[in-house]
Parts: C-alpha cells; sequence; structure tokens
C-alpha cells in the first residue's frame, strides 16, 4: 500500500493534514529547496501536538557532504522525538563516507536517505544504504523551479529505482512536486509513499499556507487501508503492485453498469522483443494500440479523482517495454494487460502489439483480457469523494 507523506511548516499546518487523512507528518521549510530544516524547537512542538497519531518525519537541512557534519546534524534532530529523519545525498567525493559515518546512529534512529532526480542520483549507494542500516530511501528533486519528478525520470527508470529499493529490503518513497495528474501515475510503481508540499497548498504554492480542499484532493486519489494507524511502518513484504490499487472500500450500492472506454492509439517505442538471437540486443519499432473499458462513478467526472487517466495506460507500456527483453509479442501485450487489469476500475483491456520492422508491413497480436468473473465487482475507489471516509481520533 502507498501511503501520504504531507510536508508542513508546523503544528497548525500538520492539524490541517491529519484532519483530513495525511498518513505520515513530514517537517520542512519550503521556502527553499526540498531540504531547508525548521528549528528544533518547531520540530519538538509538531512532534508534541501529533502527539503519536501518525509518523512524524523532519528533514535534517540542507547540509554539506561531510560526515562529521552530517552525523551532527541527525543526531540533534533525532533528539526531538521525530520518527523518521531524512538526510539529503547530494553529489560529492564524500557521499560514500557520510553514508558510512550515518551508520552508528541507526541502530537507534529510523534514517532515510532522499537522493534528487536532477542531482545525479546514484542507484549504485542503495546497497551500501541499507548495509548501514538506514530504514528506507527516497528520490525528490533538488531544484522546484526545474520540474517535476516525472520531468527527470521516465517511469521505466523510476520503476526500476522502486524495485532496487525492495531487493535492499528498503523502504521507497518518491516526490518532486507532484501534482494530482501524477499520482495514479505513481501508484502504478507502488512505492511505499508518495511526498506532497505544492500540491497541498493554496494555489499549488509551496511557501502557501496547507490547503484543505487540496489535502482532500491528493487524499482522495490514494487508496486508503483503515487498518493503518499509528505509528506503523510499512511492510515490505506485502504485494506492492496489486496493493497500491487495490480497491479499499465496497460501494454499498448497486453494481453500476455505465462504462467509459479510454484507449490510446497508435503509441510507437524501440522495444527489445522476438525470439531471434538478433532481436535480444537491437531494440525495434514497435506499435501499440490499446483500450481500457472502465467502470464509471455515478457522477458527472470533474476532475482526477473521477476519471482513469490515458496516461496511465502508456506508462504501462512504457514500464513493460522498459524492463528489458521480452521474447515474445504475446508475453509483451500480455504483460501490460494484467498491469492495467489491477487498477480496480478495470474490467476489460485490449491490446494490440505490432511489430514494424519484421516484413514489407505489420505482424502482431491483439488480446483482449477481462476481469475475472468472481472479482469483477465495481469498487468505489475514492470513498472520500462519495462521502463515505470515516477520520477518527487514530488517523
Amino acid at each position: 500500500m502507498t501511503l501520504m507523506l504531507a510536508s508542513v511548516t508546523g503544528a497548525g499546518e500538520a492539524e490541517i493534514a491529519l484532519e483530513h487523512g495525511a498518513d505520515i507528518i513530514d517537517l520542512k521549510d519550503p521556502s527553499e529547496g526540498a531540504l531547508r530544516a525548521l528549528p528544533l524547537e518547531a520540530v519538538r512542538e509538531t512532534v508534541a501536538a501529533v502527539a503519536g497519531r501518525r509518523p512524524v518525519s523532519a528533514v535534517a537541512g540542507d547540509l554539506p557532504m561531510e560526515p562529521d557534519t552530517m552525523v551532527a546534524a541527525v543526531d540533534g534532530l533525532a533528539r526531538t522525538g521525530v520518527d523518521y529523519v531524512k538526510v539529503g545525498l547530494a553529489p560529492g567525493p564524500l557521499r560514500r563516507d557520510c553514508v558510512r559515518a550515518l551508520a552508528a546512529l541507526t541502530r537507534a534512529t529510523n534514517v532515510v536517505a532522499v537522493m534528487f532526480a536532477d542531482r545525479e542520483p546514484d542507484m549504485a549507494l542503495l546497497p551500501l544504504i541499507a548495509e548501514c542500516g538506514f530504514v528506507g530511501a527516497m528520490l525528490d528533486t533538488a531544484g522546484k523551479a526545474s520540474g517535476r519528478l516525472l520531468d527527470h525520470a521516465d517511469m521505466a527508470s523510476l520503476q526500476d529505482y522502486v524495485d532496487r529499493c525492495r531487493r535492499h529490503r528498503l523502504m521507497t518513497g518518491l516526490a518532486g512536486s507532484l501534482e494530482p495528474p501524477d499520482i495514479p501515475r505513481l501508484l502504478m510503481l507502488a512505492p511505499d509513499f508518495l511526498g506532497f508540499r505544492g500540491a497541498l497548498c493554496a494555489g499549488r504554492q509551496r511557501a502557501a499556507r496547507v490547503d484543505p480542499h487540496c489535502v482532500r484532493m491528493v487524499r482522495e486519489l490514494i487508496p486508503r487501508d483503515d487498518r493503518i494507524g499509528g505509528k506503523e511502518r510499512p511492510s515490505i513484504e506485502t504485494d506492492h503492485r496489486r496493493a497500491a490499487v487495490r480497491p479499499y472500500l465496497e460501494s454499498p450500492g448497486r453494481e453500476q453498469e455505465a462504462t467509459d472506454r479510454i484507449f490510446v492509439r497508435d503509441f510507437m517505442m524501440p522495444v527489445r522483443v522476438g525470439a531471434y538471437v538478433h532481436e535480444q540486443d537491437k531494440p525495434q519499432n514497435v506499435r501499440f494500440n490499446v483500450d481500457v473499458t472502465a467502470a464509471r462513478l455515478g457522477r458527472p467526472a470533474s476532475d482526477m479523482r473521477d476519471v482513469l487517466s490515458y496516461d496511465v495506460i502508456m506508462d504501462a507500456i512504457r514500464i513493460v517495454a522498459g524492463s528489458g527483453h521480452v521474447p515474445l509479442v504475446e508475453t509483451l501485450a500480455e504483460r501490460i494487460a494484467d498491469c492495467l487489469l489491477n487498477y480496480p476500475r478495470v474490467t476489460s483491456v485490449t491490446v494490440r502489439v505490432e511489430k514494424l520492422e519484421v516484413g514489407p508491413g505489420a505482424v502482431g497480436v491483439e488480446i483482449t483480457r477481462d476481469r475475472q468473473a468472481d472479482v469483477a465487482k465495481v469498487y468505489q475507489l475514492y470513498p472520500s469523494a462519495a462521502g463515505k471516509t470515516r477520520f477518527t481520533g487514530s488517523e
């Protein structure tokens, strides 16, 4: 299951985020960059105000890559009572030394390593981060004016990042000027948490105050599990891909009958696909046409909470095609269909895959896959939007 991390500036904003369903309260000064720290006293006050209702994380600051400086900052922040300390790992010759130095604190402190998609992230660091006892790793953007996370990393590379973290038993988070349309796309990758600041603020301005309507919008785009409460850490044993998009509240009304058809036409990209040896190393142009039938929610579509985005279809293609050599076009089509059928509202998928460089014309396969009859009931994916979500004191 993917959790919602809300970055706030203090106890007042934390209360708004809690009231509207944030899973993790994250403390930072958003006026400049991704990791500007708040004063320690403000962190202590917010930890006291949250009072264990949700885990609290905080950034250690935009620190130089100097081991002693980093250890001192992380140790001081840990003493405020936060549950997680986020530490930025910027490029530099001492980056690995900083990771090793922090191993002295990780037995008593939950440390999350943060790398930046726009500042030379080093995926080869993940084994060392895990070896040194960090509990998680996060990919963010450092320069908030330079674009969103998806401007600096494509879906295939983000999937690889999440998979690498999981192999090393690290919680994984994604952030970086994320907007509501990004959420269903990134849920497909099943990170342990998604981090937000600007999307939660009035006018989408990260330096503005957290706005309740914006918090609700983000919250309702991320499926919730009412069993999650308090300070539980996400289980890395979970079937993340399915859990991230599973329904969590069955609609009490009748099964809905109306459907929408969402399609992608003539989407082309180079893919390593084919049974011949020469097809394993050299990509060839492949054309995709995909039709998805999705259940409607019984109300007019007004924002991202009410639709299945065509971006999700294109991302499914990119992720599957970018995963490495696929021996058969039939396998390629099956994987795309299976990926899309993970979405609860999707009832049927037709995938047409054509290899364009085999002969004088195109050759390929077209498959149609339906959701199994015993799980074909339509679920309400966004219960909050329908007025069904309950917020209790433990949430």
